[in-house]
């Protein structure tokens, strides 16, 4: 998934959370809903100033609007390794 995407995505999380329509972040950021539902589909990347009316706007820090909690922990990356090699060595043999 690119950036944007997930960014956007994020974004829309968070809007969701907020109780919010899309039309009324965009009111509260000064652009208008078709610019803000392209963002939250990843269809195009926000400006910074956007960026730092969506934090205001949905009381969150940069930190949190960043935090990559979608990244695999250690043990799941090595459980997938291990079944890559398993597969790979298993076509080999064969």
């Amino acid at each position: 998934m690119d950036i944007k995407k997930e960014l956007g995505e994020k974004i829309k999380r968070v809007r969701k959370q907020r109780n919010l329509t899309q039309e009324e972040l965009a009111e509260m950021i000064d652009i208008s809903p078709r610019s803000l539902s392209n963002i939250e589909v990843g269809a195009c990347f926000v400006k910074s100033e956007t960026l730092e009316k969506i934090i205001d706007s949905l009381n969150i820090t940069t930190e949190e609007l960043f935090a990559n909690n979608h990244i695999k922990t250690n043990t799941e990356l090595i459980c997938e390794i291990d079944k890559i090699i398993n597969k790979e060595y298993l076509i080999r043999k064969y």
